[in-house]
């Protein structure tokens, strides 16, 4: 028996509107979503005291008969802390959520120790209770654990709930809307609506992020946007700017401005920022920008890492912690510092294809392949051990060249025209501008560009060893095959 009679479309629509929230942030976080429903007056040995949705779920009701008993299990033991409120109402409300957030943390422990007992790449979320037709309906959200735990994420607050990146703050903007959708439900003739811009919840998570960021200070966000979109003297706003507390032991001053700049002055801000330079930046709380400065060495026993601002170019810019990127916003749209290929996932996939490539050998692709995802209009470099045998069967449609070995500042010239570059595994070059063939395969993406799917058709098909990075223009950096996750 359903839980109520329009589940299975909605589950269907929370999905499909997962899909197109988390596929903008990284195609390999997989989203997946199932509804758990708690009967609020059924024992949990009884028939239909726990619903999954869909009822042919990997899950089984069984595996989370026990979430009730675990949610009274996480009282504290001892007196509670009690806010009394003026108004029963209040008291009953706050009571009310109190036991929803406790059966939410127990539902979390639950879903932890099954993807761990068997083994799953998978990290859970989980809603709120929705009281609905006489159950407490879950949201469950699951994405790659592997994906997630691969972007650069600040530390968990004790207290508190501003997020510790972009991606968890997306995370809670689609929670949040499938609850609102569960809880209208009743007045639209049940059938709950999740329409939402896939790339508004995205801005809404980047405000959210920001506001750990800015240590609570609504704001920052719009106004590094309304900065970017600014040009000085025509030209583009370029330039870095350090979020942190006034007279911050870690920020060394060199110019202090008698009045400080409110941030909502755009224009004075985009002017200021042509001070900063190297490792001088613009110094602001979120609220003012109060003068110049920079950041006191590793080694020094004030230093503490420090959020900046680093604006690109026009309508770009971007959020980095401790050296990492967390966020980057393009006109007005939040997206993550995704795509990079990092040294250990490349020497684990040249290593796999060419076991024979010693450690300073892989270390000099990786130096080659570092220059290679830098050329901002895309590129692709292609590590093969048959690199002289394709480049004589690619003739008509590449620019052979004599052999020789690729370097660095050669591979930022040669990947300024279209086309892959070859070189062997040794790192000797053979071709460049090269058109690449293959047969097609089922491992394309429609939603990536040409220049991705013939890289993909290619080193599926190649009867040698080889190694793929692609540039897309867009940003992504894509090393074929991937590592199997």
């Amino acid at each position: 028996m359903p839980m109520w009679d329009h589940q299975s479309l909605f589950r269907v629509t929370a999905q499909l509107f997962a899909d197109g929230i988390f596929n903008l942030l990284d195609r390999n976080l997989k989203p997946e979503v199932f509804l758990l429903g708690l009967a609020s007056a059924r024992e949990t040995d009884e028939p239909q005291a726990v619903v999954i949705e869909p009822a042919t779920h990997r899950y089984s009701p069984a595996d989370f008969a026990d979430v009730k008993a675990q949610a009274a299990a996480l009282e504290p033991d001892g007196p509670r802390d009690m806010v009394y409120h003026l108004y029963s109402t209040d008291q009953d409300r706050y009571e009310k959520l109190r036991w929803y957030d406790l059966m939410r943390r127990a539902t979390l422990h639950l879903l932890t120790d099954l993807t761990e007992a068997r083994g799953e790449d998978r990290i859970s979320f989980c809603s709120l209770p929705v009281s609905l037709h006489g159950y407490l309906v879950v949201v469950v959200l699951q994405l790659s654990s592997e994906a997630y735990h691969s972007y650069y994420s600040l530390p968990v607050q004790q207290r508190g709930t501003r997020a510790p990146s972009l991606l968890n703050a997306a995370v809670y903007e689609f929670l949040q809307d499938c609850s609102r959708a569960l809880r209208e439900s009743d007045t639209d003739e049940d059938r709950p609506v999740l329409d939402r811009d896939y790339n508004e919840v995205l801005r809404a998570a980047g405000r959210r992020f920001m506001l750990r960021a800015a240590a609570g200070t609504h704001g920052l966000y719009d106004a590094c946007n309304g900065v970017a979109a600014l040009r000085h003297e025509g030209d583009e706003g370029v330039g870095t700017m350090l979020v942190a507390r006034r007279h911050h032991p870690a920020v060394v001053p060199v110019l202090t401005l008698e009045t400080p700049i409110p941030l909502r002055d755009h224009r004075s801000i985009r002017k200021l920022l042509e001070l900063s330079e190297g490792r001088t930046s613009l110094i602001t709380d979120a609220s003012d920008v109060f003068g110049l400065g920079h950041v006191v060495e590793p080694s020094d026993p004030h230093y503490e890492p420090l959020f900046t601002v680093h604006f690109t170019k026009h309508y770009s810019w971007e959020l980095s912690h401790a050296g990492q990127v967390m966020m980057k916003v393009v006109s007005n749209t939040p997206r993550l510092p995704q795509g990079r290929v990092d040294a250990e996932n490349f020497a684990k996939a040249v290593g796999r294809v060419f076991p024979h490539v010693d450690e300073p050998g892989i270390a000099y692709l990786w130096e080659l392949t570092q220059n290679a995802t830098k050329q901002t209009n895309g590129t692709i470099l292609v590590i093969s051990e048959g690199a002289a045998q394709e480049a004589v069967r690619l003739t008509r449609q590449c620019f052979r060249v004599t052999p020789r070995i690729m370097t660095p500042s050669v591979l930022r010239l040669v990947t300024n025209i279209d086309g892959a570059v070859f070189i062997d595994p040794s790192g000797v070059c053979y071709a460049i501008g090269a058109i690449l063939d293959g047969l097609a395969t089922e491992k394309g993406d429609s939603s990536r560009g040409s220049r991705f799917n013939s890289a993909v058709r290619y080193v599926e098909s190649s009867r040698y060893a080889c190694v793929a990075i692609v540039v897309s223009e867009d940003g992504l950096i894509d090393l074929l095959p991937p590592l199997k996750r």
